[in-house]
């Protein structure tokens, strides 16, 4: 104890520190209770960081460049952009931080680096790589060598004129009632489904709408199809929609077979039917061509089988094979939601295998295949090319039409996305600058009248009058009539829309289509038609309890009904109109001059040729095809006696009111009424 004493008094003289006197305050005593305490309490290990044996980085002069941007220069001062972007708020001069903004005055970027903290040397500008773009579209493949096609089934697109029979000589192809199940017995979207002939072969089938209004479906039929089966009722011959299937074929260089159906029937022509089809431009075979006709009934079956050999013939001469490896490709026949199995699409492949986990990209939709579904509805483990596929498993809803390609990951997937979706906002970009163009003229034409007029009036400072005006106006008084529009399969609300297209924006009451989607009506839906006091259209689509007695929710299934509904409805917008009503006419025969008083009148001695005259109606002067004078008579007399009213053949004098309108002879009288009349648009849709 007086030794450590002694210790501690000779440290204090020597003047040590205090942080390192418990170096040499230690003994025995205390080394055996630390060690103790020390294995009664948890060992507690610190890290303190290693000295780096290099020393502080400094940084030396940094190379600018006139036009240098502002990401670029912070990569220079080896600085974070934030950091660079908050210096040059307080550079005068730099006002655009944004990290593309480019900086051009030299002056400025020595400043912002001065403040930085850094000195700067003038170089001239380094020359940029190509920058490898990472998102890039996918496209098809070249095509296959020789050595790896083989056989595929045939695609044969079913089409004709509304009503001819081509859903059921489907029906009776694959044994089959579809047309039962069909709204009105039309068809109202594509059906793809495979058929067995008794040969042993596989035929892909289409069944495209006949309707009119389908006509941009008829169109995707033809371009994913083989051959076209025309089906031609014998009892009316080439209509107006077996031309426009003859002109696409014929656009679309694709094989034509001619059914001419409903030859059972007593009014059936099939001569005169044959002669309107060669005035069309196809040379039948019976002519020394090689288009075939085939006279069938597919009611009652009758040539059938024959219909179905020369199918499989012309196959057989196309020689159609197809790449059953590699990526997958095909077409979006029909997209749909489903309210169970969520959104679903029928497609055709035409090269590869498709199979579950297949990650595919169509238009601006991908997809990881989770099950595949033949027509039948039921599971399936592939598709090959040539058959047709219900795919569940997309991401989005593909659109009708659209190529489908297989990529290799989703990474991938989203990178074309990506791609695409930059693509189609760019050529939108292209399609309206010549309309914003003409908007900024026409804004400059009217601001410099403006400022010449405030010029000549002494005033140069231009100032506002009352209140700001909105930009847009949410109504401007005309009638309007607010739709919504839910399908159950992308083609009838494609073909809804087609057809809405015809409809004259310049027309009295305005038509807007507010919202239009695949799938059942949602409360999304229902909210939406609430905002803009809308109708919502569901078209072959399920309609909920909730909300139908605040919204007005018109099913329907057939689409020239759902027309028609609007057309009224759209009439029911208009203001009546003051109809005239013609009642009767006469002929001048001769004008008498009477004295009325101290003056002269005229007086028109007629006779009526047609109706009644009556005089408490209005009287038209008409002279040479040309009205001159609408008014009130005076007088009617027949004889002596003044009358209410002249029947037909009877002779009568006529004076007007006004005392300067003049009868001649062979003028006009007619007598009108009007009255006011509900007015009914005048849309016609085509069909």
């Amino acid at each position: 104890m007086f030794s450590t004493i002694i210790r501690y008094q000779f440290r204090r003289n020597l003047g040590i520190p205090n942080q390192c006197r418990t170096l040499f305050t230690t003994d025995v005593f205390s080394k055996r209770r630390k060690t103790a305490e020390e294995k009664k309490s948890p060992k507690i290990i610190e890290y303190s960081p290693k000295k780096s044996a290099n020393k502080t980085k400094t940084f030396g002069t940094v190379d600018i460049w006139r036009n240098i941007t502002v990401r670029e220069l912070a990569n220079a001062c080896d600085k974070s952009l934030d950091d660079v972007q908050e210096v040059m708020l307080y550079v005068k001069g730099a006002d655009d931080i944004e990290p593309s903004a480019r900086l051009e005055d030299v002056k400025i970027i020595r400043e912002i680096v001065q403040k930085c903290g850094l000195k700067s040397k003038i170089v001239a500008a380094p020359e940029k790589e190509e920058i490898e773009i990472k998102d890039r579209d996918v496209v098809p493949r070249p095509p296959a060598s020789p050595e790896n096609l083989r056989p595929r089934p045939p695609v044969v697109t079913v089409m004709g004129h509304v009503d001819h029979g081509k859903t059921t000589l489907l029906d009776s192809l694959r044994g089959a009632d579809v047309a039962a199940g069909e709204a009105g017995g039309i068809t109202q979207h594509i059906g793809a489904f495979t058929v067995q002939l008794s040969n042993g072969e596989s035929v892909t089938f289409l069944d495209t709408p006949g309707h009119a209004a389908f006509s941009a479906m008829r169109a995707r039929g033809a371009n994913i199809t083989d051959i076209v089966v025309l089906v031609v009722a014998a009892e009316d011959g080439v209509m107006a929609q077996t031309r426009e299937v003859i002109k696409l074929a014929q656009e679309t260089n694709v094989p034509i077979i001619v059914a001419l159906n409903k030859i059972d029937k007593p009014e059936a022509d099939i001569e005169n039917s044959k002669r309107e089809l060669l005035q069309m431009g196809l040379n039948l075979e019976e002519y020394g061509g090689d288009v075939q006709v085939i006279p069938i009934s597919a009611l009652k079956g009758t040539n059938l089988d024959l219909l179905a050999e020369s199918v499989s013939t012309q196959a057989t001469l196309m020689g159609l094979q197809s790449e059953y490896v590699g990526p997958v490709e095909g077409v979006v026949v029909e997209s749909q939601t489903h309210s169970k199995r969520g959104k679903l699409s029928t497609a055709i492949v035409t090269r590869g295998t498709l199979r579950k986990g297949s990650i595919l990209v169509s238009g601006l939709a991908h997809a990881k295949v989770r099950a595949l579904f033949d027509h039948n509805g039921q599971p399936v483990e592939e598709a090959t090319p040539g058959t047709p596929v219900e795919i569940l498993g997309w991401r989005e809803l593909p659109m009708a039409g659209d190529l489908i390609l297989e990529v290799e990951s989703d990474r991938k997937a989203s990178s074309v996305l990506r791609y695409r979706q930059a693509e189609s906002q760019k050529m939108k970009a292209e399609e309206n600058i010549e309309h914003i163009k003409a908007k900024e003229e026409e804004h400059l034409e009217k601001y410099l009248a403006a400022r010449e007029a405030r010029r000549l009036a002494g005033k140069f400072k231009m100032r506002n009058k009352g209140p700001r005006q909105k930009e847009i106006s949410s109504d401007d008084g005309s009638p309007r009539v607010n739709v919504i529009i839910k399908g159950d399969v992308h083609g009838s609300v494609e073909a809804i829309l087609d057809v809405l297209e015809t409809y004259d924006r310049n027309d009295k009451c305005k038509l807007d289509v507010v919202h239009y989607g695949v799938g059942d009506i949602t409360e999304g839906d229902i909210e939406l038609a609430k905002t803009f006091n809308a109708i919502i259209y569901a078209f072959s689509v399920n309609v909920p309890m909730k909300g139908t007695k605040t919204v007005s929710i018109r099913p329907c299934n057939i689409i020239y009904r759902l027309i028609d509904d609007l057309k009224e409805e759209i009439s029911s917008k208009l203001q009546p109109v003051e109809v005239e009503e013609v009642l009767g006419e006469a002929n001048v025969l001769q004008q008498f001059m009477i004295n009325d008083g101290r003056k002269q009148v005229a007086v028109a001695g007629s006779r009526c040729v047609s109706g009644t005259l009556k005089k408490k109606e209005k009287f038209k002067l008409i002279r040479n095809g040309e009205v001159i004078h609408i008014g009130e008579l005076e007088s009617m007399r027949h004889l002596k006696n003044e009358v209410d009213s002249i029947k037909n053949g009877v002779e009568c004098g006529l004076r007007f009111k006004e005392a300067y309108v003049h009868p001649e002879q062979g003028d006009i009288l007619a007598c009108f009424t009007t009255h006011m009349e509900a007015q009914k648009t005048d849309w016609d849709p085509g069909f």
